[in-house]
């Protein structure tokens, strides 16, 4: 009897030997004489079990992990085909309560399906958003993002319906639709994972968006550290394209799509949408002055869609199922869900996808399992490397835009970075800045200016050099950032820099004013 065996093809499970481990499998099968079908599936986002063995049973398909090379012969001898005991045994893959416990509405075919393969994909409800679009007028498929309260998931989170209502009303020859894949924050890998475990649902998001607002040529702007999520979507092109999913004639419609990679050169502030559109012309990634809006006047002067890989990657389900379904999760004018990375000192690193209004206590124990370290937990970074430093105080807040946004924070793209006791915040603010003076396109002065003044202000800070009117100047400085800035590279690096000020003066060799008092 053929058995199925399961390994990623992730790229964080191809760094530990993934590709190793599927080779010693396929090896110690033959020499048995047994029949196994090896899968190279997507991660399930359990990154410490990595590589995650799994084989499928008439019981379901059933867990081992983390796999060596040197644990395959024992894994034959323990009768793994079969599910047998072993100590890298972890019992039913959908039982493990990391996963048990999410709310999978992007990711629900992450893990489970070939990436490259069409058949797999809609046999998991794969392109039912789009042929439900297709018999739509675009108006009508715009509404249905509208509805669903889809929000942009890179980080502005402006209401993605709005977006496209505007690139449909806008006349013109030629449209775009561009997808913003330059996943550059520190900790964030959801849009890498959605390239290489599941790249069919990008491709048919960006399709339906095209549809939907009149543009017949789409491109997925990816940063060049990503080679694997880039073969990844170019074979899943061509194979929608020979299918009929895209080209001249999508599925026998008339209607026109057509779809293109684009590799970028490594600039952070590429990952803003207007850099991003200079770089794709072939220019210098600099930011530009608005208005235009890009949705009015954006690649090559054409109005121009541009969402991130998540935003894009959650159109399908929606367009599949209604719009109803995806606004029943969440909370206030946070719908849907997030998927959220866990990165840094965390003991359970990986991937969870659960409704806008779980906390962050929740993600860092129940999912988390607390610091790798076994260390407290001091300080947790929302939103990549300009968002706040969250303390404790502040973990039980619901996480959706707008409560993080009263204190400060910033959801961002669902990085989560942790750091234990250990740390210093004023090294991590010091950072922030220097972050920015290197990566800043250098437009505005705010930004180019003012990172390279605040990497010295607190320099000077950390040294005891009149403390006091340094820290005043600072805040000066940081305000000045956020609202001169014509982007928001200046505008939010001010975030991490004063919450690590103001929840951890102790760092800077400031005494808090609780303290003094007492």
């Amino acid at each position: 009897m053929r058995i199925t065996v399961y390994v990623p093809r992730d790229s964080a499970a191809l760094a530990v030997g993934a590709d190793r481990v599927a080779r010693r499998i396929a090896e110690e099968a033959a020499r048995r004489g047994l029949d196994v079908h090896l899968v190279r599936n997507g991660s399930r986002g359990l990154f410490w079990l990595e590589p995650l063995v799994e084989v499928s049973t008439v019981g379901g398909r059933v867990a081992y992990g983390p796999v060596t090379v040197a644990d395959v012969p024992g894994l034959f001898d323990a009768g793994f085909l079969a599910g047998g005991a072993h100590a890298l045994h972890l019992g039913l893959t959908e039982e493990i309560p990391y996963l048990k416990k999410q709310e999978r509405l992007t990711f629900a075919r992450m893990g489970i399906t070939d990436p490259l393969s069409l058949a797999d994909y809609q046999a998991h409800e794969g392109y039912a958003g789009l042929r439900r679009a297709l018999a739509m007028a675009p108006a009508d498929i715009v509404q249905q993002v509208l509805e669903s309260g889809l929000r942009g998931r890179g980080g502005a989170a402006f209401p993605a319906g709005i977006k496209w209502k505007t690139v449909l009303a806008t006349p013109a020859a030629q449209k775009y639709i561009v997808c913003n894949a330059d996943e550059g924050d520190s900790g964030t890998f959801s849009d890498r994972m959605t390239m290489e475990g599941d790249p069919f649902m990008l491709i048919e998001g960006m399709t339906i968006a095209g549809i939907a607002t009149g543009a017949t040529q789409g491109y997925v702007y990816v940063r060049s550290e990503y080679p694997h999520a880039i073969a990844a979507l170019n074979a899943a092109i061509a194979r929608a394209e020979s299918a009929g999913f895209l080209g001249e004639d999508i599925l026998g419609s008339g209607r026109r799509f057509k779809l293109d990679v684009r590799k970028g050169a490594g600039a952070y502030v590429c990952g803003e949408e207007t850099a991003l559109l200079e770089s794709l012309e072939g220019k210098r990634g600099i930011v530009r002055a608005k208005p235009p809006l890009p949705a009015i006047e954006g690649l090559f002067g054409q109005p121009t869609l541009i969402n991130n890989v998540i935003t894009l990657a959650s159109v399908p389900l929606i367009l599949a199922r209604g719009a109803a379904f995806y606004r029943d999760f969440g909370v206030g004018r946070s719908r849907g869900t997030l998927p959220m990375q866990l990165a840094g000192n965390i003991k359970h690193g990986g991937l969870v996808e659960k409704a806008f209004g779980v906390t962050l206590r929740e993600l860092l124990y129940d999912y988390g399992g607390g610091a790798a370290s076994g260390r407290p937990i001091k300080a947790v970074q929302v939103g990549g490397p300009l968002g706040a430093y969250l303390p404790e105080s502040q973990w039980d807040l619901p996480l959706d835009y707008e409560a993080y946004a009263a204190v400060g924070g910033t959801v961002g793209h669902g990085g989560i970075v942790v750091h234990d006791d250990t740390a210093d915040l004023s090294r991590l603010a010091r950072y922030a800045m220097e972050f920015c003076a290197i990566e800043s396109c250098g437009k505005c002065t705010p930004c180019r200016i003012g990172s390279t003044r605040g990497v010295e202000v607190i320099d000077k800070i950390r040294a005891a050099q009149n403390r006091p009117q340094q820290v005043i100047l600072l805040r000066d400085l940081c305000d000045t950032m956020v609202h001169g800035s014509l982007c928001a590279m200046g505008g939010m690096t001010p975030f991490p820099v004063l919450s690590a000020l103001d929840h951890f003066p102790e760092d800077f060799g400031i005494v808090a004013p609780d303290r003094e008092a007492a």
